[in-house]
């Protein structure tokens, strides 16, 4: 099978990329197993080295990868180089922190001796999207790798490009052939991977519709799996909060990525006596964003990855507007590229309220106090995170037990960081990412006892 890398802001086609054959499939991971085989046995430090080296050949090539990026999925070029760096922090974080992590547990019971030994556990199959075609790879790669276990990679069909320059970054970092491989396949293939021996557990970062297909495949054949799915981020503003430097952070939560992103604000919660105040500012900061092509330094938003996204979106605009929501900016689409755009008055019920918008949509509404602000934050089948803004602080702590988000920001817009867990809860998933609990997700935790 072909897959076709199309430029989403010119509709310029970079490569044409045949899908592996099955036997091409059975042969890599056969190469995975031997992989593994002498891969765990290597000492942390040596991992350590390698994966450094891996950070280094990130910033080398930060602008051919960034350039990568920014052609198969539209994002701002100056947004791609960051993402890029970015990756190159995990490898380093990992590469400091593994030997910590997988140290002995000691465990004091009546045994003479009893701890926990942290071991690999095999293969492990990551299914990556498109939206952080380097960042969502690297956070599961990073641990996975230093934690001894081996990776296959299946990345988005559009952004193949990224995959194929992701695995020269091991190869070119000296990682032994078999550690880390990127797999073009089908849907059809799907299960026959998953269900093979060699796959002991199964990642995947995406659309709730793809995580519950793969959750259940790999629920089938008794197989681990992590699920970072969806989200519909609500961003709750409290009427004492400093606004312009709200509505600074707010722009960022929202259009970063042209609005692509799980973890995105796309619900603004703002208590109705500054509701207008603050709708009206952060209306004059989004109009001030440069639209344009993603390969110039000055773009701020460009276009969405793929023309049918861009159609969902203007879909869930119109639908939210037939409702009762009220246009207040944008609206307009062409081709891949939706303009930045807001709606207020947005209720329960509506599109832009109840279903994960993936593109520059913000929702405004209405919230009598924090208090319902809080319960229409809840009002969401997702779950991944939480902003607060607010200067008094201490009572938006006190108040963190009210949301059942996986992640609550204060006076911040949500973000993965190497050194904090990551993940959600409802329908964005289950599992986590990054930090020592990111390398916990792929580790057999062996019980050693002496009597």
């Amino acid at each position: 099978m072909e897959y076709t890398s199309t430029n989403p802001y010119n509709g310029n086609i970079i490569a044409k990329h045949h899908g592996h054959t099955d036997e091409e499939i059975k042969s890599a991971l056969e190469a995975s197993q031997a992989a593994y085989r002498s891969w765990r046995k290597v000492a942390i430090p040596e991992r350590a080295k390698l994966m450094r080296r891996a950070g280094e050949v990130l910033r080398e090539n930060a602008a051919t990868y960034a350039e990568m990026i920014t052609q198969e999925m539209g994002k701002p070029i100056s947004e791609s180089k960051s993402e890029v760096i970015k990756c190159a922090l995990a490898c380093d974080y990992y590469a400091e922190h593994t030997e910590e992590f997988l140290r002995d547990e000691v465990i004091k019971t009546d045994a003479s001796t009893s701890f926990v030994k942290h071991e690999p556990i095999g293969t492990i199959l990551a299914v990556m999207p498109w939206n952080f075609p380097f960042w969502q790879v690297f956070r599961f790669a990073a641990p996975t790798l230093m934690a001894g276990n081996v990776g296959i990679l299946k990345h988005a069909s559009n952004v193949i490009g990224c995959a194929k320059l992701i695995e020269e970054v091991f190869s070119k970092a000296g990682f032994p052939s078999g550690v880390f491989q990127n797999l073009i396949f089908n849907h059809e293939q799907t299960e026959d991977i998953i269900a093979h021996d060699v796959i002991k557990a199964v990642t995947l970062t995406g659309s709730e519709g793809a995580g519950a297909a793969i959750a259940a495949l790999a629920g089938k054949y008794l197989k681990k799996s992590l699920m970072e799915l969806g989200g519909s981020n609500a961003f709750i503003i409290w009427k004492d909060a400093d606004l312009d430097q709200v509505v600074e952070t707010a722009v960022n939560a929202r259009m970063m990525n042209s609005g692509q992103s799980c973890i995105a604000a796309k619900r603004f919660i703002i208590v109705e006596d500054i509701y207008e105040e603050f709708v009206s500012k952060f209306t004059e900061a989004v109009k001030k964003l440069k639209s344009g092509d993603p390969m110039s330094e000055e773009t701020q938003i460009g276009t969405l990855a793929r023309e049918d996204l861009a159609d969902e979106l203007q879909n869930q605009v119109k639908k939210s507007i037939e409702a009762g929501a009220k246009l207040l900016l944008g609206g307009n689409q062409d081709k891949s590229y939706h303009e930045p755009t807001i709606l207020g008055n947005v209720m329960p019920g509506m599109p832009a309220f109840d279903e994960e918008t993936f593109g520059p949509l913000a929702a405004m509404i209405r919230a009598k106090d924090e208090q319902d602000a809080y319960r229409l934050s809840e009002l969401s089948k997702y779950g991944l995170g939480v902003t607060v803004c607010t200067r008094d602080v201490k009572k938006a702590l006190s108040m963190s037990d009210q949301v059942s988000d996986g992640a609550y920001f204060i006076n911040e817009l949500v973000k993965s960081d190497p050194r904090l867990p990551f993940g959600g809860t409802k329908r964005s998933g289950y599992g986590r990412e990054l930090a020592k609990d990111g390398m916990m997700e792929f580790i057999n935790r062996k019980t050693v006892y002496v009597k």
